[in-house]
């Protein structure tokens, strides 16, 4: 690897570390959000986990942009493992890709960089906020994502044209779900009511297809891991508001074990 492809992630700390102390605002949400959802009852931990994330946030991103040109169909597998994952969970991810699967995860670990690799072996639909910058949009791309990624604005993205994609190439459908929803179901995340967008489990039941739920964590320089259960597959008659909360449960285990790596700083509870 080159030096800058080394020393991104450290970068991006680096810069964040600097410019943290006049995020006044931030750090007390984060703060906040730390010591309410019981990772630590420590204000001084807390304030420790809230500046690690932060850091964490920006050295991904920096990281993120380069890894297309580190990792490779040839040599994932070096930098990439299921150590802390249910052994299902990589089999229907990226070897059963003859069916379509619903991955469910958050603004946790390394969510851009969970999109490179995952498109190598099988097609992807991200439901994302489109950039406003049609040049940064295309840039990314052409040059960040490899693989087939399209990326759907989440205004629009169950129309029947995207739920038609998903099934006819047998793609990984991305929904993060741990954004405020004002029209949400009032459920529990890391113990706390959240309203939470259900049309991630309105899907999985209507469909039929495996849910994989978790997060891609960085456990070093250009090496990341999976965490999560065995994927999920929901009856026809499942109760949605019941399904959606086993997803947020699901979602907030892998948050726990890595919290110094979650996005602590925006308004998620707003009910509490």
């Amino acid at each position: 690897m080159t030096f800058v492809q080394r020393k991104a992630y450290g970068f991006g700390c680096g810069l964040a570390a600097l410019v943290w102390p006049f995020f006044t605002k931030r750090r007390r949400i984060s703060v906040e959000n730390i010591l309410r959802c019981g990772i630590t009852n420590d204000p001084k931990e807390a304030r420790r986990i809230a500046k690690k994330a932060f850091c964490h946030f920006a050295g991904h991103i920096c990281e993120a942009l380069l890894v297309s040109s580190v990792i490779n169909r040839e040599n994932w597998r070096e930098h990439f493992d299921f150590l802390e994952a249910d052994p299902e969970m990589e089999k229907v991810l990226l070897g059963r890709t003859d069916t379509p699967v619903l991955i469910v995860s958050g603004h946790h670990g390394c969510w851009e960089v969970a999109t490179n690799v995952v498109s190598l072996k099988r097609p992807m639909i991200v439901i994302a906020r489109v950039m406003d910058s049609k040049f940064l949009q295309s840039w990314m791309k052409k040059h960040h994502f490899r693989g087939p990624v399209t990326i759907v604005s989440k205004n629009d993205g169950f129309r029947k044209r995207v739920i038609e994609q998903w099934q006819n190439e047998r793609s990984a459908l991305t929904i993060l779900m741990d954004q405020y929803a004002y029209k949400g179901a009032l459920l529990s995340f890391l113990g706390r009511p959240a309203r939470t967008v259900t049309s991630a489990a309105r899907l999985a039941i209507r469909y039929g297809y495996p849910v994989v739920v978790g997060s891609f964590v960085r456990v070093g320089e250009f090496k990341y891991r999976a965490v999560g259960g065995a994927p999920i597959v929901f009856g026809k008659d499942e109760d949605c508001d019941r399904a959606t909360q086993v997803l947020n449960d699901r979602l907030s285990d892998a948050i726990r074990k890595y919290p110094e790596q979650y996005l602590w700083m925006h308004r998620r509870w707003r009910d509490d």
